[in-house]
């Protein structure tokens, strides 16, 4: 089986949703079962622990990978707190972080991201950090000893697909560690093309959480992402800008008469 693996653990899925924009949370068991998620991200300050009827982690199934983000802080400080209270509170050592200072577009901030990165891979955190796609920045936290990168398709949460395209494939060339395309992602189309390309999984919440069905959008982006790899793997045709028969341009009619 070609699986993924991240931080020491053997993922089947190269799928990773989120838990957020649900119109109802009780439909995350059904969409994770229908895309057969491994991993499954959690923003930490949705976690309500005085509050287990309005806790977000009572709709996600035993046995996934949580991936609690550090989405909110501001600073790197800011999101190393999170993370070491997120592994206080016993949600283990894996840990997204998200550094996001411009409220507008919710761009990351590389080089905050990066130094936390840098902290928490020291303390021995799983760390996975999201990220706008720049080369140099990739190399740093490759670096730093993260378990991959997470470069951005396109704004978060905006649906454009793959606006970042061309810094992708610069990334997908260099970085040897997984290369996790997140955010931006709205079709299943975008994420199958985005694994044509080498992308080793992707991570996605809005598309599926605001489809008008979500569960069956959760499998369709399912079979996309495994068109995508299988693709990848079995390696696309080369492009060509000329037309080139199928058939050998040999034996027309009339040769044959004459």
């Amino acid at each position: 089986m070609d699986e993924l693996e991240i931080g020491g653990i053997k993922i089947r899925s190269r799928l990773i949703t989120g838990s957020g924009k649900y119109r109802d949370d009780s439909l995350i068991p059904k969409v994770l079962e229908a895309a057969e998620c491994d991993i499954i991200t959690v923003a930490l300050r949705r976690i309500d622990l005085d509050n287990p009827a309005t806790n977000i982690l009572t709709h996600i199934p035993k046995g996934k990978v949580l991936l609690p983000n550090t989405s909110g802080a501001r600073t790197a400080d800011e999101a190393v707190r999170l993370a070491r209270l997120s592994r206080k509170m016993g949600y283990g050592d894996w840990i997204k972080i998200e550094v996001i200072q411009d409220q507008r577009f919710l761009l990351p901030d590389n080089d905050e991201t990066v130094k936390a990165s840098e902290i928490l891979v020291k303390e021995g955190f799983i760390v996975m950090p999201y990220m706008n796609p720049d080369l140099g920045t990739a190399r740093r936290l490759v670096n730093a000893g993260t378990a991959s990168v997470m470069p951005l398709a396109a704004p978060i949460g905006s649906n454009k697909g793959l606006a970042t395209e061309e810094m992708l494939r610069i990334l997908l060339a260099e970085i040897k560690i997984p290369v996790i395309v997140d955010a931006g992602i709205g079709a299943p189309s975008h994420a199958a093309k985005a694994m044509e390309m080498g992308a080793s999984a992707i991570l996605l919440n809005t598309a599926i959480a605001t489809a008008d069905d979500p569960v069956k959008m959760a499998e369709a982006f399912k079979y996309a992402i495994r068109a995508g790899r299988l693709a990848y793997i079995s390696g696309l045709a080369p492009v060509s800008v000329t037309a080139k028969a199928s058939s050998p341009l040999t034996g027309f009619l009339g040769e044959l008469k004459a």
